[in-house]
């Protein structure tokens, strides 16, 4: 009978406890286990640096330094290989990717690669880490784990004479192919180059709009491109590169899409601010309703949570020193502006880490 009456004071303690808010992180929507030690790294290009932002509270953990080099360092972009607890950090002033462990940032090494280091991915099986030079015209292939350079790839010759240069990479779910982008060819259009990951060579390439970009999720088997100078996000079928559809968006630059996404994210880079973050729905590749305007100018780059509730974007420029924060809404998928975070001069490339 005792031992009944227990059960049933502990159960009614138990249902009308109201817990009682002591801290910032009990205030925050439900993160799942986004933040639990997950950070976003942030490339300084204008201060040679990176910085950790934790992705509980929005705060600076720490500013990194890259390590000296011929040249003052000049970070790009950011990829985490996490099958080896590892950041890559491109470096365009000395032709390397630096590694620093992704625990403690400590500096592991670095990997030197062709000139003019810029965009940079991995496969998601975190085989092949593709690094972008645009000065040299190749892509540098490297083995995240064992930090060989595995190829180094030659851009098509025909568009180089033309004025192309390699500029941004992403490899597909399956880790078969890449996908470059050329920038700058003469005529009214820039192009999309297919690679394979194993031969190294063209399998398919397509015309689209100027200053393209480009991501892609396993959602879908389509290929997410937007073009700055076109106005327009072009999506591409991966197969053979052939044009699904043009969506109309102005200065579409930024390129931001979890690997299960619903939904693609890019910025407007030129507009300064006004309606600078846009969404589009990836079931029937159509604007979601209003463009969010940005507290700041050059919406450059974006990076989500794991769960993407959260998203990040980088504003460029010289004198710039802001990271911004959204909250996605769960339902409609809609970012919203919750805070900002002062980080290094000019934050370019980013990229959660967990």
């Amino acid at each position: 009978m005792m031992k009944t009456i227990l059960r049933c004071t502990l159960a009614f303690i138990i249902f009308t406890f109201t817990p009682v808010v002591t801290s910032y992180a009990d205030i925050l929507p439900n993160e799942d286990d986004d933040t639990s030690s997950a950070k976003i790294v942030i490339a300084n290009r204008g201060s040679g640096s990176i910085s950790i932002i934790d992705t509980l509270t929005d705060t600076l953990l720490d500013t990194v330094a890259l390590p000296t080099g011929l040249n003052f360092p000049e970070p790009m972009y950011v990829v985490h290989i996490s099958k080896a607890n590892r950041v890559f950090v491109g470096d365009r002033a000395n032709n390397r990717v630096v590694i620093f462990d992704d625990e403690d940032f400590s500096i592991e090494g670095s990997v030197s690669t062709g000139n003019g280091v810029f965009h940079m991915w991995a496969d998601p099986g975190e085989h092949q880490l593709w690094v972008n030079n645009d000065i040299d015209n190749t892509a540098t292939v490297i083995d995240p784990i064992t930090l060989a350079v595995v190829n180094t790839v030659i851009m098509p010759q025909d568009l180089v004479q033309h004025g192309g240069k390699p500029h941004d990479v992403i490899l597909d779910p399956t880790g078969d192919f890449a996908y470059i982008t050329m920038l700058g060819v003469q005529g009214p259009s820039d192009y999309v180059i297919k690679f394979s990951t194993k031969t190294f060579q063209e399998v398919a390439r397509a015309e689209v709009g100027k200053d393209p970009h480009v991501a892609l999720s396993r959602r879908n088997k389509l290929l997410y491109v937007p073009c700055q100078n076109s106005d327009a996000v072009y999506v591409l079928t991966r197969e053979d590169l052939s044009v699904e559809t043009i969506i109309p968006v102005p200065g579409a630059h930024g390129a931001g899409m979890l690997r299960s996404g619903k939904t693609f994210y890019t910025t407007n880079l030129p507009g300064g601010g006004i309606d600078g973050l846009v969404s589009i729905d990836t079931n029937n590749n159509e604007v979601i309703h209003r463009p969010v305007t940005t507290p700041y100018p050059v919406p450059h780059n974006i990076a989500m949570t794991q769960n993407g509730h959260k998203l990040y974007i980088t504003h460029s420029g010289a004198s710039a020193d802001k990271l911004t924060v959204y909250r996605v809404d769960k339902s409609t998928r809609l970012p919203e502006f919750f805070s900002e975070v002062t980080v290094g001069k000019n934050p370019f490339g980013l990229a959660f880490v967990r």
